[in-house]
C-alpha cells in the first residue's frame, strides 16, 4: 500500500490585469503554517495575472521564478495555476509544475483554449504527466480541456491516478462543469482536483472528487484553503477490481475491438461538423436566427472510411 498524500487547493480572488502573486505567496504561507503536512498545492487557472494577455511573459521568467522560490521555501510540489506564456508572436495558456526543490519539471500548455472567447491564445499539443516518488502519477489539464474526454482518457491511459485541473469559470455553466468533474472521476477512476478562482477569476465552488465519483468536498464562493489527504491506492483498486466491484473501464478500453475511425481525416463526421459554421462569439443577429436547415436533416453520405477492428484492414 502506498502512503497517503496531502494536496491542497487554494481558492482565492483573482484580479484581472493585476499582479496577484504577492497574494498567492501570502495564502501559501498561511496554508503551510496551518497544514504543514501538505505536500502539493494547486492554484486556479491564470491566477497570477487573471486573463490578461498584456501580462504574457516568456518562460522561464519573473513570475515563474517567484513560484520556484515559493516551492523551495515550503518544500512543496507547486502548480501555481497557469499564466500566459509568450513564445515569439504566439501566446499559450501554460501551467508550470514545480518540485519541492524549486525546479520546473514540466510545463503544460492548454490544449483547448476557451474559444471563441479566449482570443489570441494558441493551443498546446503535448500531454503532461509527472511522478511523485513513492506516491504515484499525476496528470494536468486546464479548465476547458476537461470538456473533451479524450484529454482525460489519454492522461489516465498513461497512468495518471490524479487529475489536477485549475479552472477559471466565471460563467453560468459552472454547475455543468461540476457534473463533468464528477463524471470524469468515475469514468476514468481517478481523483479530480478542480480549483476555480473568485471574482474575475471564477465563481468558486472548487471541488475534489474520489475515483468512485463521490464528492469529497465542494467549496463555497468565498476565499478558501482546501487541504485533503488522499490514498492513490483507491484509484488503483478501482481500476483493477472495478468501480464498486463492477465496471473495469480501463481494461475494457485496453481490450477493445473497435478502431475509432471518427478521428481519421475524411470521416463522414466532417460533413456534419463543417455544417456547424464558424467558431465565433454569437452576436445578437445570429443568436436569433433559426437553426440552419442542413443541421436538421439526416446525413446523406455514407461513411467515407468503414469502421474496422484492430488487426483488420478496410
Amino acid at each position: 500500500m502506498m502512503r497517503p498524500f496531502g494536496i491542497a487547493g487554494v481558492q482565492m480572488p483573482v484580479h484581472y490585469g493585476h499582479d496577484n502573486i504577492p497574494a498567492m505567496r501570502a495564502r501559501l504561507a498561511v496554508l503551510m503554517e496551518r497544514f504543514p503536512w501538505t505536500e502539493m498545492v494547486l492554484f486556479s487557472e491564470l491566477c497570477a495575472f487573471g486573463a490578461s494577455l498584456a501580462h504574457a511573459q516568456s518562460l522561464p521568467g519573473p513570475a515563474e521564478e517567484a513560484f520556484q522560490q515559493m516551492a523551495a521555501e515550503h518544500k512543496v510540489w507547486l502548480i501555481p495555476g497557469s499564466l500566459y506564456e509568450q513564445v515569439g508572436d504566439k501566446i499559450y495558456n501554460t501551467a508550470p509544475v514545480i518540485d519541492p526543490a524549486g525546479n520546473v519539471i514540466r510545463r503544460y500548455r492548454k490544449m483547448f483554449p476557451f474559444r471563441p472567447y479566449e482570443k489570441g491564445v494558441v493551443a498546446g499539443d503535448e500531454f503532461c504527466t509527472f511522478d511523485v516518488p513513492d506516491v504515484g502519477r499525476f496528470g494536468l489539464s486546464i479548465c476547458y480541456d476537461m470538456w473533451f474526454p479524450e484529454t482525460t482518457r489519454t492522461l489516465t491511459s498513461m497512468g495518471a491516478a490524479v487529475l489536477l485541473h485549475p479552472s477559471l469559470t466565471n460563467t453560468v455553466d459552472r454547475d455543468v462543469e461540476l457534473s463533468i468533474a464528477r463524471a470524469t472521476a468515475a469514468m476514468y477512476q481517478c481523483f479530480v482536483f478542480d480549483v476555480n478562482g473568485l471574482g474575475s477569476g471564477g465563481y468558486g465552488q472548487s471541488t475534489v472528487v474520489r475515483p468512485s465519483g463521490n464528492v469529497m468536498y465542494t467549496a463555497s464562493v468565498t476565499d478558501e484553503l482546501i487541504p485533503m489527504h488522499i490514498h492513490l491506492d483507491s484509484a488503483r483498486s478501482g481500476r483493477a477490481l472495478g468501480l464498486f466491484g463492477l465496471g473495469q473501464q480501463h481494461k475494457s478500453f485496453r481490450d477493445r475491438l473497435v478502431d475509432f475511425s471518427v478521428y481519421r481525416p475524411g470521416h463522414a463526421s466532417e460533413q456534419y461538423l463543417a455544417s456547424l459554421g464558424t467558431l465565433q462569439v454569437p452576436g445578437r443577429s445570429n443568436m436569433n436566427e433559426p437553426i440552419p436547415r442542413e443541421l436538421t436533416q439526416p446525413l446523406t453520405q455514407p461513411l467515407t472510411q468503414p469502421i474496422t477492428r484492430q488487426g483488420e484492414t478496410a
